[in-house]
């Protein structure tokens, strides 16, 4: 019996993978592996992944405030009782391998793992590495990264370039079906946009929606939108357009049938956090990437330019969206050639079997 801990949380883009390898682990051993996931308490992996089958603990981690708050204090308490609970977990689970996906509690469980000699593992989702990650990576044994020239933050012989571990399968759709179009109300005649900002919504993206509407003056849409406005969203959106009534456009806050949006989408304009733009790869969507500047580091301007400087995607700036990113759309909807080059461009740097490969760097520590 193999044990092994995956810690990553605080978003999607860091509980996902670590499921993603979980279920490779999964499908491979069965029931001749056991899998501890540990988390932040009060984040959303101690939900999410229990709903997924999954044990998980939660380490009292918590991170700094960006405003002067009293709470800050704490924080250098909590790293210690997090690294302390970290290592009890980790000694009375007997693991022989642990690794990190990002989040609060991955840092603290990484460090306890490596003050107790456990084989560590790191998987950057990013192409600029977080400090946190470059301080661990030098006691890690490998480091699985989604993007090349990543040298420049870790130890080049630890690299091995495995792609960003993705639930489900995601595959370029070879013609749109008529499944996929009655679904949306759509015709195979226009060209669809996909406008996606993530389950609580985007403001930027939303405001970009409604300042083209209003341009249309009372007129259709002359294309088709997929308009994912997000949760938070969904009740200023869905009044918007009930005072100004467009065809062409299905709204919604979520997107069930997130397969049939990309194979209906002729173009996306997304953001670009980096499980979306590996998703992005996969299917070799022709995409506008909108980097949200709220994250650290900007790594998401970072993960957008990794595919503008490959001629993969098109990159707008969040302060220059409202203005500017639907006219580049519209420019690039009629484009026929550019879509198909943007399209072969992207779906080069898809890796299909990156949960795969994340296991096998898993199983060489054993």
């Amino acid at each position: 019996m193999k044990r092994v801990i995956l810690s990553g949380g605080g978003t999607g883009g860091h509980i996902y993978p670590a499921v993603a390898v979980a279920e490779a682990l999964k499908n491979k051993y069965r029931d001749n592996v056991e899998i501890l996931f540990v988390g932040a308490e009060g984040k959303m992996e101690m939900e999410k992944v229990p709903a997924l089958g999954y044990n998980i603990v939660g380490l009292p981690i918590v991170g700094l405030q960006r405003r002067l708050e009293p709470k800050n204090l704490l924080v250098p308490f909590k790293l210690v009782g997090s690294v302390w609970k970290a290592r009890s977990i980790i000694k009375d689970f007997a693991a022989d391998a642990v690794v990190g996906f990002g989040g609060y509690a991955s840092a603290p469980v990484l460090f306890a793992a490596q003050m107790l000699g456990v084989p560590t593992i790191i998987q950057e989702q990013n192409s600029y590495a977080g400090l946190t990650n470059k301080m661990l990576s030098r006691r890690a044994r490998r480091i699985c990264v989604a993007y090349e020239g990543m040298e420049r933050f870790f130890p080049s012989d630890k690299i091995i370039l495995t792609g960003n571990p993705l639930r489900g399968r995601f595959a370029p759709a070879k013609q749109k079906s008529e499944e996929a179009l009655a679904y949306y109300g759509f015709s195979a005649e226009k060209p669809t946009l996909l406008v996606v900002g993530g389950s609580l919504g985007t403001r930027t993206l939303n405001e970009m929606m409604k300042s083209w509407i209003l341009s249309l003056e009372g007129k259709d849409a002359p294309i088709q939108v997929i308009w994912q406005t997000g949760k938070y969203y969904e009740k200023e959106m869905q009044a918007f357009l009930e005072e100004h009534p467009t065809k062409n456009i299905w709204q919604g806050a979520f997107i069930e049938r997130m397969d049939l949006a990309y194979e209906v989408a002729d173009l996306a304009v997304s953001r670009s956090g980096a499980c979306t733009v590996s998703e992005l790869c996969l299917i070799g969507k022709p995409t506008i990437f909108v980097p949200s500047p709220n994250v650290a580091e900007d790594h998401q301007t970072k993960n957008a330019m990794a595919l503008v400087e490959r001629d993969a995607a098109r990159m707008v700036a969040d302060k220059e969206a409202v203005e500017k990113c639907m006219p580049l759309a519209m420019e690039l909807l009629q484009d026929e050639p550019m879509l198909k080059r943007l399209s072969h461009n992207i779906s080069v740097l898809g890796i299909r079997d990156a949960a795969e490969r994340v296991m096998k760097q898993i199983e060489k520590e054993w």
